[in-house]
């Protein structure tokens, strides 16, 4: 029963593969559903103009979905998202260019909302700090057993000391 199912999945997708490949510039739902690639982004969204569509688009998959936290605007279905979405299209519309609609979202929101963050002192100290804190605990480690090796494991013994030792081993025989 099981390979009798596998023949026939196997068969519906060589079947149905090629109807769900669209012609190339236009989007097909049918793939989007299969290839898990759906957009949230509404039809009463989409801007006339496919030149600025495309900019939208690719404006939005940069920006994070401040509701969803690890989700573009152009995935997320939360009202922020899709109130983001309207705010970069309509920014576009007036005239904007790609950075001043970017520059413009990071100002109202911060620089959280970026999916790929500006690289700025602040994300350099982030990303390095880890690493230089690891290092500097393995020197101090180093730095530590190699200090601990060269301190003497004993104190010599005082004058009254050996004549203890040596009276009682003389005292045993030894």
């Amino acid at each position: 029963m099981r390979r009798l199912l596998e023949i026939a999945v196997v068969a519906f997708g060589l079947l149905v593969g090629p109807v769900m490949v669209p012609a190339p510039g236009l989007p097909s739902p049918f793939v989007d559903i299969f290839s898990g690639t759906a957009r949230a982004v509404q039809p009463d969204e989409v801007l006339d103009d496919p030149a600025l569509e495309r900019r939208a688009r690719a404006l939005s998959v940069g920006l994070r979905c401040l509701v969803c936290q690890n989700q573009s605007i152009d995935d997320s279905d939360a009202a922020l998202a899709k109130d983001l979405r309207v705010l970069v299209r309509e920014r576009l519309e007036a005239g904007d260019s790609d950075e001043a609609v970017i520059d413009y979202v990071v100002a109202r929101y911060g620089e959280f909302v970026l999916l790929k963050p500006r690289l700025s002192f602040g994300t350099i100290v982030l990303w390095t700090a880890p690493a230089a804190l690891i290092l500097a605990g393995a020197a101090f480690a180093l730095y530590s057993a190699r200090r601990h090796k060269r301190e003497p494991a004993s104190i010599g013994l005082t004058a009254d000391e050996e004549s203890a030792v040596e009276r009682t081993l003389a005292e045993r025989g030894l």
